[in-house]
């Protein structure tokens, strides 16, 4: 079953963010572009946290945010318990975000690569899978210190 993967961006990130839908339906992956400012005044907080939710809910297996430096889109979508987001620039990130952290959300900056990289960077971080491995014990010890954040006793 191919992965459903859904895509959003602030104002300024529309350039790349359309640049990277296209190219993965040029490329038959199933994405969807949530467009969730259109129509209505929202800034990557609620954008990012939208793209969250949806990813924890199951409605999609992986998510793209963007934003001018990718770094808030990251900060908002670890907001969400059990959902893992990671910038990436550069391709070995992209790779790692999945194959040791099995992180589901990329977050990248419009602001700080161009169009090509960013292609490069979303090819090889949905071609990575989970490996395990050694880093099996690290992302456990992720769940129970999030499990402790979220949950604290009163």
């Amino acid at each position: 079953m191919q992965q459903k993967i859904a895509i959003d961006c602030d104002d300024a990130a529309c350039e790349l963010k359309k640049v990277i839908y296209d190219h993965l339906k040029i490329k038959g992956v199933n994405i969807t572009d949530l467009n969730y400012s259109k129509g209505k005044e929202a800034s990557y907080p609620d954008i990012g946290y939208n793209l969250a939710l949806k990813i924890k809910e199951h409605e999609y297996d992986r998510g793209i945010l963007i934003c001018g430096t990718g770094i808030g889109m990251s900060i908002v979508a670890n907001k969400v318990e059990g959902v893992y987001a990671g910038l990436c620039h550069d391709v070995y990130s992209a790779e790692r975000l999945r194959k040791s952290n099995n992180a589901q959300i990329l977050t990248m900056g419009a602001r700080v690569i161009g169009p090509e990289l960013a292609k490069t960077i979303v090819d090889a971080w949905l071609k990575s899978e989970f490996e395990g491995n050694r880093s099996l014990p690290k992302v456990k010890r992720l769940y129970e210190i999030e499990a402790q954040s979220f949950h604290k006793e009163v």
